[in-house]
């Protein structure tokens, strides 16, 4: 069976995009860590470290332990190497955009790489700037320019894949109708993702009013997937981008929710205990992770949404 027009040539490069679809998770996931045990400001300058633009060395020192590094204090191991893995992928985008930019002709997804590049770069200012100002306030943009950075890598990884090649929708009141559906689910996943960002960054413990309303947004993002995945799978049955979404999309919101219900039970029994357990950190840090996979997928099931026929 012979290659699809494209598909030889963006294979090599779906497995890089792969690859840092894989590293921007563990970007998110050591952001989480570093949320939850509030190391934030363990190195209290940008872009230098400790006075130091030497990467690994930094400019760490202890007058207690002369010896000591920086790796061995956990919480600026935490900050330190978020920005380290940071930088990694910022290095990894640029690389993406250029080889999409020398390879690739499709204008769209050219746009869509560079549009990565400038994303990477916003984030790592974001990051930055949250440091020198101290604000918490940025802290939350930070978290969520991440989800959108993410879901651009997602679609960056679906574009390349051969499953995109092999997909098309035609024009018709179904598929506008799941059109108006996938973005109303995406909007509403990415408003629940702020919510939890604003929860963890709070800093001032439990706020049963906003936790009310964080559940009372987990109900209208599960109503609004669910009612996508049984529209798709009673109309779209046969388009995998769409079928294989859904279902995907259905995993990851019930692993959410489940994750959301046993960290809220672990921080209420723990709430007398002065800094987080690591029971804790992991939930958090992995009901950030999945939310932000929900966030992705959500993405990728809209956009097999405007892939129409004619479409390359």
């Amino acid at each position: 069976m012979s290659e699809l027009p494209g598909v030889l040539a963006s294979r090599s490069r779906y497995y890089y995009t792969a690859t840092g679809l894989v590293l921007c998770l563990i970007l998110v996931s050591w952001g989480g860590v570093v949320t939850s045990i509030e190391a934030g400001l363990a190195v209290p300058d940008w872009p230098s470290s400790f006075g130091s633009y030497d990467p690994i060395a930094t400019g760490y020192s202890d007058p207690a332990n002369p010896d000591a590094r920086w790796w061995q204090v956990g919480p600026i191991l935490a900050e330190h190497g978020h920005r380290l893995v940071g930088a990694l992928v910022g290095l990894w985008t640029i690389g993406l955009a250029l080889w999409t930019l020398a390879t690739d002709s499709r204008r769209w997804v050219r746009i869509v790489a560079i549009s990565a590049v400038g994303l990477v770069l916003i984030q790592g200012l974001l990051g930055g700037l949250r440091v020198i100002w101290i604000s918490t306030d940025l802290a939350v943009v930070h978290a969520m320019g991440a989800q959108l950075f993410f879901g651009t890598v997602a679609a960056l990884t679906l574009f390349n894949s051969r499953i995109w090649f092999e997909h098309s929708v035609g024009d018709s009141p179904d598929i506008r109708q799941l059109r108006i559906l996938t973005i109303s689910t995406v909007i509403a996943v990415y408003v629940q993702i702020l919510l939890g960002a604003l929860l963890r960054h709070s800093g001032d413990g439990i706020e049963v009013n906003f936790i009310v309303v964080h559940v009372i947004g987990s109900i209208v993002a599960l109503s609004l997937i669910i009612i996508t995945y049984g529209y798709i799978r009673e109309n779209f049955r046969t388009k995998p981008v769409l079928n294989r979404g859904a279902c995907w999309m259905v995993f990851c919101v019930a692993l959410q929710i489940a994750l959301g219900v046993i960290s809220l039970i672990v921080l209420l029994y723990e709430s007398g205990h002065e800094a987080m357990s690591i029971m804790q950190v992991v939930l958090s840090s992995s009901h950030l992770v999945v939310g932000t996979v929900l966030m992705g997928i959500c993405t990728c099931v809209t956009l097999g949404t405007l892939r129409l026929q004619s479409g390359q």
